[in-house]
Parts: C-alpha cells; structure tokens; sequence
C-alpha cells in the first residue's frame, strides 16, 4: 500500500517507521527539508512526497489549523483515505464534513508520545502495545475505517479505541489535556529550582509532560475549551477540600478525602 505522512515529528516519523517496517511503501512530506532527509538517512521513509498522487492512504500530522487547512486544500487522488491525528477531533471532524470531499476521511488519536518532540525523538516501535483512538461519523466509510484498522496492527498499537469525536474530546480532556495543565502548574514551584537530591519517581512522573508547546497546547486547549473548562474546575474544587482540610487541620477529613482518592484509585486499576 503506498502511504504518505505529511508532518515528520515524533508522531508522523515514527508512524512512518512502523508502516515501512511492516512493508508498505511510505513517502514523507514536510514543511522543511530537514526531517525528510533525516528519514531517508534513517530509513523511515522509502522517499520523498512532492504530491500526494498515487496515494492510498495520506496521513496527515500536524497541528490543528495546519491539518484543517491542509484537508480543505490538499489535492488529493480520488477516493484517497485520509486521517488526521490531531489530539482535538470534533473541530476537524466538522471542517472536513462541511461540504462534499473527493476523499474518504477517518480521524485518529494515538495515545501515545514522549516528552520530547521532533524527528530527533521518533521511534519505529513507539505504538509498540499503545492504545490508538479511531473517530466515527455518520459519514465514516466503513471500508476506509478497516484499513485504517488494519494499519493501526501494522503500526503496532495493542488497543483500537472506537467512539465519536464529541466522545473523545470530553475523554481526552481528562486523561490528557488537564494532565498537561497540571504537571505545567505544579512546575512552577519556587521550589523546583533547589530541589536536587530530594526527587523521586512520584516527582518526575508530575512534571514529565510539563514542559509543553506552547503554541500547540494553547490551540488544544482552546479547541476543546468546554470540556477542559469542566474537568479544570472539578479539579479545582477538589483540591480546595484537600486545602480546608489543612486550614482547619481536620485530621478525620483529610482522612476521608485520602480514602475517598484512594478507593478510586483502585477502581481505576481493577477495571483497567
């Protein structure tokens, strides 16, 4: 199958590692030069895309306003499957459904990445066992959602999430984009600039993912505005009880707080 990636990051390049590997013919497209020689030096990518003709499948990785703007104008071959892997799809969902395509549109998510971006930190085995999310419309083509499947088992992803863009934008404001917020927030700390020799793993796992893009993750959270707005309050109001638990120094409810945190704690972790 003849594939072409349009973005050389960590997502795209790694995607286009995996499906070279698992020996489809993929072509690279990139905004500069520099990826796309690094692919073909590191045998990610089988050549350069100067269009997208002839493809089966273009998957496009970038940011949001790049992608939607790029599926409006992108030229592309008759019945080409085309999927996007932006971390908001309700917005680009409906940009693509606007008005008739010569395209067959599936959105994805994969659920997966580093703390690190760019070529520099792509990995062909980084889907190895991740979770990916496909998006489904009314409009999806069934046939176009198979293969799309069945290059997500090339990729090497070990879970495919099927819901609707609404789904997984309410989801993904949970699970990633008030992840981000909080290891950003809680980097903040005075603290955090003399605290050398006393870290330990429950420290680095709060401020992995802190040290976001800026100009991306502004685009993702305003995108997904409504459902963040939610999940950022709720937070908010819980912490606050954790603070008046300290302020009054009530011991018998900062114990029921723990417990409560705890219990679902390890309701998460036994229906994981």
């Amino acid at each position: 199958m003849k594939i072409v990636i349009y973005g050389l990051g960590i997502i795209g390049a790694s995607l286009a590692a995996a499906l070279k590997a698992a020996g489809h013919t993929v072509l690279g497209k990139n905004r500069s030069r520099g990826p796309v020689d690094y692919a073909l030096e590191h045998n990610m990518i089988d050549g350069k895309a100067a269009s997208y003709e002839g493809a089966d499948v273009v998957f496009i990785c970038l940011p949001p306003d790049a992608t939607m703007r790029e599926l409006d104008e992108g030229s592309f071959p008759d019945g080409c499957i085309v999927s996007d892997i932006c971390g908001v799809k309700e917005v680009v969902e409906e940009a693509v459904y606007q008005k008739p395509r010569n395209y067959r549109y599936v959105g994805t998510h994969p659920m997966a990445g580093k703390e690190t971006s760019g070529i520099l930190s792509a990995s062909g085995d980084l889907y190895r066992g991740k979770n990916l999310v496909i998006t489904l419309a009314e409009k999806t083509d069934m046939a176009a959602l198979e293969v799309i499947r069945s290059l997500a088992r090339d990729a090497g992803f070990g879970r495919i999430m099927e819901c609707s863009a609404r789904e997984h934008d309410q989801k993904i404001a949970l699970t990633s984009q008030l992840a981000h917020i909080v290891s950003n927030a809680y980097g903040k700390s005075p603290l955090c600039l003399d605290v050398s020799g006393f870290t330990g793993d429950s420290f680095q796992d709060m401020t992995r993912v802190g040290g976001v893009d800026e100009n991306l993750w502004t685009d993702l959270y305003f995108y997904d505005r409504e459902p963040l707005l939610e999940e950022l309050s709720g937070l908010i109001e819980r912490l606050q009880a954790y603070e008046t638990a300290l302020k009054t120094e009530d011991r018998e409810l900062m114990r029921a707080l723990l417990r409560d945190g705890r219990l679902a704690h390890d309701r998460f972790f036994s229906e994981k």
